[in-house]
């Protein structure tokens, strides 16, 4: 996942701050370092609101209370609704390879310690992203009896847009935020633009990667080495119901927003030996790391540390 590297001076003294969140930590870059303590209030006010509204890891959280319904349709907030929504447009575009439907076979892997207990880790069925209901005039969404949606693929990358767009107006200057080694960028930037260092773990800037700049949009990368949970990853390939299997450890994506390169990252890793082609016919470069740690650049990705 790409981690922030040091941003030289510019005009205006840039300015960031780095807190734990959701078991890795964030990062808040201002372009004009006296617009950063604004940026960082607007960002833990947005991820606390995803947390409480999105987790799946949390009793409390308003996700939770929707896939307990039994069924029956739920009015919802604004929030989640719109991060079902984003879910759902994610398997749209990726023909569902990216599915919010796996939740259930992430619990029977272990992936959700409040509810993996005990559970024995087996094939479980991917109902599919088709089977979810939404009425935008009522904000109301119908999940299933038997569904469990999860929102692990696309929720953390939304909160870092949403975030991004927030800070900018509080901070009154560009701003760039990472969500865990989801990255997102509002406003304008530092006159050289934003650094990032891609590694396999945000967690290890010292890992092995390279360093990007950009402008605008995000960045984001899924891997198979992170989140491990009972010797299985966390990307599951929703036409088996079993973490995905390919040649694919690292895939970093550049897309107009976090969310887009999400989508297309955690695609590729499922895709498997069919990403490279299917990365080249979106338009999105992406820089791919094998198992044997060879890598390969697709779609204008540079194959040093350069401008994207």
């Amino acid at each position: 996942m790409p981690r922030l590297e040091a941003v030289s001076e510019s005009r205006h003294a840039v300015g960031s701050r780095t807190f734990t969140l959701w078991g890795g930590h964030a990062t808040v870059v201002a372009a004009d370092r006296s617009g950063l303590n604004r940026a960082v209030d607007r960002v833990r006010r947005m991820t606390d609101d995803f947390d409480v509204t999105c987790s799946s890891f949390r009793e409390d959280s308003e996700l939770t209370r929707l896939n307990a319904s039994a069924g029956k349709p739920v009015v919802v907030s604004p929030l989640l609704f719109t991060a079902v929504r984003t879910a759902l447009r994610a398997a749209r575009v990726t023909h569902g390879a990216v599915d919010p439907t796996v939740g259930q076979a992430l619990i029977a892997h272990g992936f959700n310690p409040r509810l993996s207990a005990d559970i024995t880790p087996r094939v479980e069925c991917v109902p599919g992203y088709a089977a979810i209901g939404l009425d935008a005039v009522a904000s109301r969404v119908h999940v299933p009896r038997g569904v469990c949606l999860d929102l692990g693929a696309t929720a953390k990358a939304l909160a870092a847009d949403m975030a991004a767009k927030a800070a900018v107006a509080a901070a009154g200057c560009g701003v760039l935020v990472s969500l865990c080694g989801d990255v997102a960028s509002a406003g304008d930037p530092p006159l050289e633009g934003w650094r990032i260092r891609v590694v396999d773990d945000h967690r290890h800037g010292d890992a092995a990667g390279q360093t990007v700049t950009i402008t605008d949009g995000g960045i984001a990368t899924s891997s198979v080495g992170v989140r491990r949970g009972g010797g299985a990853h966390h990307l599951i390939d929703p036409a088996t119901g079993l973490p995905a299997t390919g040649p694919w450890r690292t895939v970093s994506v550049f897309a107009g927003s976090c969310v887009d390169a999400n989508t297309a990252s955690t695609a590729a890793i499922v895709l498997g030996g069919r990403a490279p082609a299917w990365l080249e016919e979106q338009w999105l470069p992406a820089r791919l790391v094998g198992a044997d740690s060879g890598v390969r650049h697709i779609g204008g990705w540079p194959t040093e540390g350069d401008d994207l």
